[in-house]
């Protein structure tokens, strides 16, 4: 879903550190180019163009941004939750999100953008996190549909991560891949068990996957023909795969699991070709997806007001924790002294 960051604009302001331009020091470009060249890694105290440094800020906060608010349509459920053991489970799983965002502002900052410029980006509306979270979750169906599709579709994405070229990145992804393969895991055998319940519950599932399957489709970001950065992307190393050729792979790898879930995928366009080995599919509405990324989605201004109460509701705590570490310094210094 994180491949969305190559084609939205810059927030403005989330860059602090100035770095030397590439087109001022050779050396140091020819150096990172065969880094690149040699599928090394680059790491925080490199050099770098202000371009990749730009691109990694983008895409890294946005992902970050995603999982926190990505937080929200499922903890609403986790009150209502059908049992204990539900509830325990996406306790674990929305926890899960709130740490992935942690891991990955840490590693936005280490190139040298504060975490309170990210957020502010994020609470003003300049920056962007994932579409997909400015859809309701209308029923408990829908919490399970958003663990199989929805976090099967981030998989799809985040595994590619896991060797993007800037190392904070990479090693903050192979946590984030094992702990999001354990959502998609736990979203389909939700939906398994209400598939052997009743018919009103076979119908829940079967319009969940109606109403997300074309959205998780986008999720991917535009075709690469209108997808204006990607080919830089791939060229540094932090994007891998296409975003059309990550879609065929999640589309292809859950047609299976739809039959065996029993649903119907909401595509009458969607059939086996056997010339290219690959699922043909229908035409995604591209004019929703911008226009729910540019803030007119079902959800955009609910979530938007619901994660900057939790900010300024949490002020408190932050205050604490700050007066506390300078209490322990101001006692580490005079123990020292």
């Amino acid at each position: 879903m994180y491949t969305q960051s190559f084609n939205v604009p810059d927030a403005p302001g989330l860059k602090s550190v100035p770095t030397a331009p590439s087109t001022e020091n050779s050396e140091a470009q020819a150096r990172f180019d065969s880094r690149l060249d040699a599928d090394g890694k680059i790491e925080p105290q490199d050099w770098m163009p202000d371009a990749y440094r730009k691109t990694l800020v983008r895409q890294i906060s946005q992902h970050a941004h995603s999982e926190i608010v990505g937080m929200l349509p499922e903890g609403n459920w986790i009150s209502r939750a059908p049992s204990l053991k539900r509830k325990a489970i996406l306790i674990a799983k929305v926890q899960d999100e709130g740490g992935h965002g942690l891991y990955l502002y840490s590693a936005a900052e280490t190139l040298g953008t504060s975490r309170d410029q990210m957020l502010d980006g994020l609470h003003s509306g300049r920056a962007k996190y994932s579409s997909i979270f400015n859809y309701p979750t209308l029923n408990w169906a829908d919490v399970g549909v958003v663990g199989w599709l929805v976090d099967g579709a981030a998989i799809m994405n985040q595994i590619p991560l896991c060797r993007c070229s800037y190392g904070p990145y990479a090693r903050a992804m192979i946590r984030v891949c094992k702990e999001e393969s354990f959502h998609q895991r736990q979203g389909f055998e939700a939906l398994m068990v209400m598939m052997q319940g009743t018919e009103a519950q076979k119908a829940m599932v079967q319009d969940a996957t109606n109403r997300f399957w074309w959205k998780c489709l986008a999720m991917f970001g535009p075709p690469d023909a209108d997808s204006a950065h990607s080919d830089q992307g791939m060229r540094w190393g932090i994007k891998r795969i296409s975003n059309d050729d990550l879609r065929q792979k999640f589309i292809d790898a859950t047609v299976p699991q739809a039959k065996v879930l029993g649903v119907t995928l909401p595509d009458p366009d969607l059939k086996w070709n056997e010339e290219r080995q690959h699922h043909d599919y229908g035409a995604i509405d591209w004019a929703e997806f911008w226009a729910t990324v540019n803030g007119n989605g079902p959800c955009n201004k609910e979530r938007l007001a619901t994660r900057v109460k939790a900010h300024t509701d949490g002020q408190w705590v932050r205050d604490a924790a700050l007066a506390y570490a300078r209490k322990q310094q101001l006692k580490a210094n005079k123990e020292a002294a």
